[in-house]
Formats: C-alpha cells, sequence, structure tokens
C-alpha cells in the first residue's frame, strides 16, 4: 500500500487489494420441503444463510448501490426458491446456489446454508443444516 504524503493509504491502491465477503444471516421462510407427507402438507420453518465474495469495490469507491450487490435482490431471489418444494434440503440449497451463480456470475465465492427447524426426529433437534459452497 502507499502512504501518501499526509500519512493517509493511497485508495487506488487500497481497493485494489481489497477482498469483500457479504453475508445475509438467518433469513427466515416458511416452507413445504421434506419427504415426509407431513412435511409437505404442513410445512416447517427453515432458515438460509448466504456468504458470498465478489468484487465490489466500485461500490466502495461510487457510494452507489448499481455497484454493488443488492441484498434485497439476493434476498427475493432466495426467497423464490424456497417457494419451490423440494423433499431434500441438498435439492433446495443447489437450487439456490445455482440460482446466485448463474444471475451474479462476478460472485467468486460462495456459500449456502439451508436448515430445517425442529425436523420431524424421534428426539429433539434444533436445527439440521445442508452446507453448499464453492
Amino acid at each position: 500500500m502507499s502512504l501518501k504524503n499526509d500519512g493517509r493509504m493511497g485508495t487506488a491502491n487500497v481497493h485494489n487489494q481489497m477482498k469483500t465477503k457479504m453475508e445475509l444471516r438467518n433469513m427466515r421462510f416458511y416452507g413445504y420441503h421434506g419427504v415426509l407427507p407431513q412435511e409437505t402438507l404442513i410445512g416447517n420453518e427453515f432458515e438460509v444463510t448466504v456468504v458470498l465474495e465478489a468484487d465490489i469495490s466500485a461500490a466502495c469507491r461510487s457510494d452507489d448501490v448499481k455497484d454493488t450487490l443488492n441484498y434485497a435482490d439476493l434476498f427475493d431471489r432466495v426467497k423464490k426458491e424456497m417457494q419451490t418444494p423440494s423433499q431434500l434440503l441438498e435439492h433446495v440449497a443447489g437450487r439456490i446456489y445455482s440460482r446466485l451463480t448463474d444471475d451474479y456470475p462476478h460472485i467468486t465465492s460462495l456459500e449456502v446454508r439451508v436448515a430445517k427447524l425442529h425436523p420431524p426426529v424421534n428426539g429433539e433437534m434444533e436445527k439440521a443444516v445442508i452446507i453448499i459452497r464453492s
């Protein structure tokens, strides 16, 4: 990094070296995913977390939403995939992963976590989580 005469870092060099990670944590949805009949009839609560990396350094300079990944748009894409019933959480997570990487090719790294809260097991469990990542 270069230092300017006044001791501040030169912004061009800082932005060129910057890595940006964005997290959308614990998005909540009600869905009908599962293999048991009651899961597809009654449904269940789900949490989705998305962690991604992309070069959004332009937004750091411009302060303009068009230069970043708009998290409201990301949320809407995840929500749309969560509205389509699947038997397996792996399938739901895979669809979310594909949707985001197809719609945002400048994503360089992606992790998708899909959790079913209080899944139907013979006992007590807070959540079952599937994680897909690049």
